[in-house]
């Protein structure tokens, strides 16, 4: 009995010591205390957790119970389906014809993984070079048979840019003559189109490209001249310049004043007549020397495209983890959009390159989230014997997205706004369709997240989704809500983390939609102001417009037009008339109503001298409700072609701004002195 009291002693002083000199007890005594403290609080938390959910479970009982039995009947049901079966059916894609598909991938499968991952990098790192070697190579050449180096356009570029912009008599848009510059202009511009109303004499276009002219001129050896106002790039097709497919150089030459446009089917295009005078035309001139300068000039978009393809394709072939498809995948898409097939308007390479990379970064953390979010699930676990099926179902569609200015350019919807849907032909019908294939992609969707127990979460991620949109929807002061194309990509892309065929190719197509978007256009804002989307579109009934009173044609000829208005309306200083399409008087606070006190008006030229057709002549007492346009009586002024005359309201602006309401209809006065009258509309 002594021994065993003294060896109990000795245990509790070694016990005491270990503790004093900071080791761990031996008999694990003060673990077990700890750990019972833990289980203790864990059944404490885990006991309230269930207090909480026995009062949610009461309080749902409640609301139940008052509802009729059938409702609580079919409630249960569809909460039970909503929930989805037990076990959840996890979906797998088995490839098609596994033995035929899969025999190339059984030979890669046998090399170590590290040689498949270097091959996926090495085929990277060869885009990467010939890459950069082609569009080095076709790079803008220094000179164009001495006019110096092209200025880089876009396919809308015009030397005229709208009656507005350019100011009375065209001040902003000179020069009008006596000056030829080189220019370059990128592949697939045939197509390129004004997407709002667009006012020439007393016609209104929308949707068709802007080519006003083109018929021969036999004071210039009868090369072609066009308006002011046509694309060049799309001119320059018409004229025979440049091929559509390839784009090109050549050089365009500012030729002044013209007095008809005739109207003629040249290249696919056909172009619109113009009778009556303007004050800015040009053409292309076809030297032996521009000729041959301009042969070294092409878009190498259609190479790059072949390039990019091919590499991609092999990479789809040869990857086999979702970490060596995607991320290079993604990368050539990205840059084969910004840099060549869908590049943003740049003066250069070096501006194109900056411009391409500072949405990159962004981009690409983007896509670093929804791959460990969403995109993973659907590639990973993916059989390499599937390769062929990846590359089909994921990549093309991706690949046909991300060409949507090419691939889906036909389908008659250019911008998701309520104004362009009601206005453009053929979109209600485009939008029923797209929508109707959304949704029943979305029933498909859910019904397979459903079977994998996932349906409640993505419900009430789309709830939350829907609720936020509508509250940006709401946001009053002059902001509307604008769904671009890559919104629209990274709204639907978390509904396609599935491993399905069907997720393959809804997930390729978004990705490509997205890289399209940003690519071309940058991370622009889901909230913009009422003038931003309808840029130079029409106001609509909101929009105020002159009220014409009095129409005086003088006597003995009808030479001089004297026209009379009501009062300004509240909000504007004065009224603006155009002539022509140009705008050749403006009354109002700080508006310089003439250009020429003489004879004549603004020619375009450095100076002010007199020599086109138009002379504005208002008395300092009625200078704010009337305009005298006077027709001249010269011939190289080309009397005999009616004149057209349109009214709007103006409003001028700190720091030199000016805005418009929307203009009149075009009145025409007739060569015989007839007036015509305004009749209704507005542009």
């Amino acid at each position: 009995m002594q021994s065993s009291e003294s060896s109990k002693t000795e245990q509790a002083i070694s016990t005491s010591i270990e503790v004093e000199n900071g080791t761990r007890p031996q008999d694990g005594s003060s673990q077990n205390v700890q750990q019972g403290s833990h289980e203790m609080s864990t059944s404490i938390e885990r006991g309230r957790d269930q207090q909480y959910a026995s009062q949610w479970h009461r309080r749902r009982k409640r609301i139940l119970d008052r509802l009729p039995i059938p409702v609580q009947r079919y409630s249960r049901k569809i909460v039970a389906w909503i929930k989805g079966p037990q076990p959840p059916r996890i979906h797998r894609i088995s490839p098609f014809l596994e033995k035929v598909q899969g025999r190339p991938f059984r030979l890669l499968l046998r090399f170590p993984k590290s040689v498949r991952v270097g091959l996926v990098m090495l085929l990277f790192v060869v885009w990467v070079v010939l890459f950069g070697v082609i569009l080095s190579k076709f790079s803008l050449p220094a000179d164009i048979a001495g006019y110096g180096p092209p200025v880089k356009l876009a396919c809308t570029t015009r030397p005229w840019f709208g009656a507005q912009s350019c100011g009375l008599d065209g001040r902003n848009c000179l020069p009008f003559s006596n000056t030829s510059f080189a220019f370059a202009c990128p592949a697939d511009c045939a197509g390129a189109q004004v997407l709002n109303p667009y006012t020439i004499g007393d016609q209104q276009i929308m949707y068709r490209p802007l080519v006003i002219g083109g018929t021969p001129d036999p004071s210039l050896d009868n090369l072609p001249v066009y308006r002011g106002d046509s694309f060049i790039c799309s001119a320059a097709i018409h004229a025979g310049i440049l091929e559509n497919s390839r784009g090109g150089c050549g050089v365009v030459s500012l030729v002044g004043t013209r007095s008809s446009f005739g109207s003629i089917q040249r290249n696919g295009i056909t172009s619109l007549a113009f009778n009556s005078t303007f004050p800015l035309s040009y053409t292309f001139p076809t030297s032996p020397a521009i000729l041959s300068s301009s042969a070294q000039c092409r878009d190498p978009r259609w190479n790059l495209l072949i390039l990019s393809t091919i590499i991609s394709t092999l990479i789809s072939l040869v990857s086999t983890h979702p970490l060596t498809f995607f991320p290079p995948i993604f990368t050539i898409l990205f840059f084969q959009t910004a840099l060549a097939s869908d590049p943003a308007p740049t003066p250069d390479l070096p501006s194109l390159a900056s411009s391409a990379l500072s949405t990159f970064l962004p981009a690409t953390l983007i896509m670093a989230f929804l791959y460990k979010t969403t995109l993973h699930r659907t590639l990973s676990h993916l059989s390499p014997l599937a390769n062929l099926e990846k590359t089909l179902l994921w990549l093309a569609p991706a690949w046909l997205a991300a060409l949507s200015n090419s691939t889906l350019s036909r389908i008659p919807l250019q911008r998701l706004t309520p104004h362009d849907i009601r206005q453009q032909p053929g979109a209600v019908v485009a939008l029923v369709l797209i929508v109707l294939v959304i949704a029943a992609a979305a029933v498909w969707q859910a019904w397979c997240l459903q079977l994998e127990g996932r349906l409640p979460g993505f419900l009430a991620l789309y709830a939350a989704i829907g609720i936020g949109l509508g509250i940006l929807a709401a946001i009053p002061g002059g902001l509307e809500l604008r769904i671009h194309h890559y919104i629209l990509a990274l709204l639907l892309l978390p509904g396609t983390g599935l491993q399905t065929r069907a997720s393959l190719v809804w997930q390729g197509l978004l990705v490509g939609l997205f890289v399209n978007g940003v690519g071309r256009w940058g991370f622009a804002s889901i909230l913009q102001t009422s003038r931003e989307l309808k840029g130079d579109a029409l106001m609509g009934v909101g929009s105020p417009m002159p009220e014409i009173v009095d129409v005086v044609v003088s006597a003995g000829g009808g030479e001089a037009i004297r026209f009379v208005w009501a009062a300004v309306e509240n909000g504007f200083d004065g009224v603006s008339v155009l002539v022509n399409d140009v705008e050749r008087f403006r009354s109002g606070v700080g508006a310089d109503v003439s250009a020429s006190p003489s004879n004549g008006a603004f020619d375009g030229s450095s100076t002010f001298p007199a020599g086109n057709t138009t002379l504005l002549n208002s008395s300092t007492s009625d200078a704010d409700r009337s305009f005298t346009y006077h027709r001249r009586q010269e011939p190289s002024s080309s009397s005999d072609v009616p004149t057209y005359f349109r009214f709007g309201f103006v409003k001028t602006l700190p720091f030199g701004n000016v805005v418009y309401s929307d203009f009149t209809a075009p009145g025409v006065w007739w060569p015989n002195g007839t007036w015509g009258g305004i009749p209704q509309g507005r542009s």
